[in-house]
């Protein structure tokens, strides 16, 4: 079954903005969560984070 003309895309494509703004999600989540462990664990001053 081929895709629509004026929709290209296949029905589960997600369109490459949204992929983009799932990958800084997920980048944004592990930089803080690094965060926490540095600053609960000592090894990074809490008033350096703000």
């Amino acid at each position: 079954m081929s895709a629509p003309a004026d929709h290209p895309h296949e029905p589960g494509d997600i369109p490459a903005q949204r992929r983009l703004a799932l990958n800084e999600d997920w980048a944004a989540t592990v930089v803080g969560l690094l965060l926490l462990v540095l600053v609960l664990s000592g090894l990074w001053p809490g008033w350096l984070v703000p």
